[in-house]
């Protein structure tokens, strides 16, 4: 994995001593809020709802278990012994004092870590596949690009004060685990003609306008990734409105002008700056991507796996479900669930990120990564060491077997955290994960993605979940709208929107009906929820939401 260089180290050093300044005049009363505001979100600090917040960029998700186990002492020590990881690979503090950030700041820079542009108008984490470099289906680790593309936006001075944030995402395989359709950049490598390229999307994007990115190069050769990409960041900032936050992002730009003048306008900004890359890029990617070397495979007969899995039925469960195919036969990715039915989605106290770092230098070769899933993921376990990793998870609370189940949800901080929430979510997703756990039909009910937003700017992602849920204020009560047969995968599309909301009392019955006609409707154990969705369409669904039972407990409570 990639460590920093001397020039880094100076530089997120630097920016943690003029921040440190910072603070300190708005302290002593130099600075007002009007006018700490921008130098703060330039830092990734929030003002929330109850106290500030500090984002810590986790690029493309990969820590090191020394990293973590900063985490875990920063959290301990100047927060209330939790963090919060997010859907862009991202850890917040919710409870930092002003007075502490600086030292958080600097705890962060003795680990190669930073808040830089985890906020603003400014591009964003770089994220990627939580797998990258360990799945079976990649072309190549796509985290060297996502690397390069994040030393060459840090502090870009173009590219400071965009007309709104931007987001980039890379995956190296066709499977997309890396949501790239629903980014203002989505890059996926491919091959052509035994060539290695990038498929380029842009204007993708989800809040209150959600659009899937629509492809702007079929195939861009792997030198020219960097122009390129400066080619559409360059066009966006020019043509991107100002005059309305909300019209700002690069979909809208898109929507506005066209795929077509895009593309003409791209290319030609792209020819234009390209001979001012000189090879300089592809050197710096040279050495970066020595770095994302393979590990020194340790080769373990995987005897000890297959008889703990026939003769354990708790631990086959985890390993069906928790467990996906490495590219080593004798390896595995293991995903970690933090969603433990009853807890708060993505959140890990101090405790169990040492366990996890811990786990990770025992077992996982020093490596972890955060998904947008907002799990944890050992990238290369081998197969034989899975029992006795299962067993330490276990006693961890972290060993529960859900991913990609009804209770691995995805949910926004929502009002219990966020100034911009008008509903709440982690409650929601909290029931929904209990009252499924107490029927027992989780793993009968199979894949299935719910992805629950506290308010119309969708960082829960519920646009693209299989059952989306938005919660909204209306006239002072908190009401929740379904959106059904979403998809973030290589298949993405936006869900639909069912009818009228319900009421937060109501939400989990319905869903629970929603998922009840499913498996009444299904044809046989093999047809997933987003399977029997296509086949069928809205009218059985919608039927279960809003027939004849949800209208009678509705005339009730009037």
């Amino acid at each position: 994995m990639y460590r920093y260089s001397e020039f880094d180290t100076a530089f997120v050093r630097e920016r943690a001593a003029q921040f440190r300044a910072q603070v300190a005049r708005r302290l002593d009363g130099s600075l007002t809020e009007d006018e700490f505001k921008p130098l703060r979100l330039m830092n990734g600090l929030y003002l929330q709802l109850h106290a500030y917040m500090l984002r810590v960029a986790i690029p493309y998700g990969t820590l090191s278990g020394a990293q973590m186990r900063q985490l875990a002492m920063i959290a301990r020590r100047w927060d209330k012994g939790y963090g919060h990881f997010t859907t862009r690979q991202n850890v917040q503090f919710n409870w930092p004092r002003l007075e502490d950030v600086p030292d958080m700041l600097g705890a962060l820079a003795d680990v190669g870590m930073h808040a830089i542009q985890t906020s603003g108008n400014t591009i964003r984490n770089v994220t990627a596949d939580h797998f990258a470099g360990a799945a079976a289906d990649e072309i190549a680790d796509p985290r060297p690009y996502a690397e390069l593309l994040r030393q060459w936006s840090t502090d870009h001075p173009e590219f400071q004060f965009l007309p709104r944030k931007f987001k980039i995402a890379v995956t190296g395989a066709e499977a997309d685990r890396a949501v790239i359709r629903a980014h203002d950049i989505g890059l996926q490598l491919v091959e052509r003609d035994g060539a290695r390229g990038f498929r380029v999307l842009i204007g993708g994007g989800l809040g209150r306008t959600p659009m899937i990115g629509k492809v702007v190069r079929a195939f861009l050769p792997e030198a020219d990734l960097l122009p390129y990409v400066e080619a559409i960041v360059s066009v966006y900032n020019l043509l991107g409105r100002r005059d309305n936050k909300y019209k700002a992002r690069i979909k809208i730009t898109v929507h506005e002008t066209g795929i077509d003048e895009m593309r003409r306008r791209i290319e030609a900004r792209f020819a234009e700056i390209r001979p001012e890359f000189t090879g300089i890029d592809r050197e710096i990617l040279a050495g970066i991507a020595a770095q994302f070397a393979p590990p020194d495979w340790v080769a373990r007969d995987p005897a000890p796996f297959h008889a703990a899995r026939a003769a354990d039925p708790v631990f086959r469960a985890w390993a069906d479900t928790n467990v996906a195919p490495h590219r080593r036969d004798d390896h595995a990715i293991v995903s970690v669930s933090l969603k433990t039915p009853g807890a708060t989605p993505g959140d890990a106290t101090a405790a169990q990120m040492e366990i996890l770092a811990d786990l990770a230098a025992a077992h996982a070769y020093d490596e972890l990564r955060i998904s947008h899933e907002q799990n944890v993921v050992l990238p290369h376990v081998p197969r034989a060491a899975l029992p006795k990793l299962h067993a330490a998870l276990k006693a961890a609370g972290l060993g529960a077997a859900n991913i990609g189940l009804v209770s691995d949800i995805i949910a926004c901080p929502g009002m219990d955290y966020c100034a911009l929430a008008t509903a709440r979510s982690i409650p929601v997703a909290q029931e929904i994960a209990t009252r499924f756990e107490a029927l027992r039909l989780e793993h009968e009910i199979g894949p299935l993605k719910i992805k629950i937003s506290g308010c119309i700017n969708a960082c829960g992602h519920h646009h693209v979940g299989h059952i989306g849920i938005l919660g909204l204020d209306r006239a002072g009560v908190e009401n929740y709208q379904i959106t059904l047969g979403g998809s973030g995968a290589e298949d993405a599309v936006i869900g639909t929107r069912s009818g009228p909301g319900f009421a937060y009392d109501e939400i989990v019955p319905a869903i629970e009906r929603l998922l009840l006609a499913y498996l009444a409707l299904r044809e046989g154990p093999d047809e997933t929820f987003l399977m029997a969705w296509r086949r069928v369409g809205l009218a059985p669904f919608k039927a279960a939401l809003y027939g004849p039972h949800d209208t009678a407990e509705r005339a009730d409570a009037a």
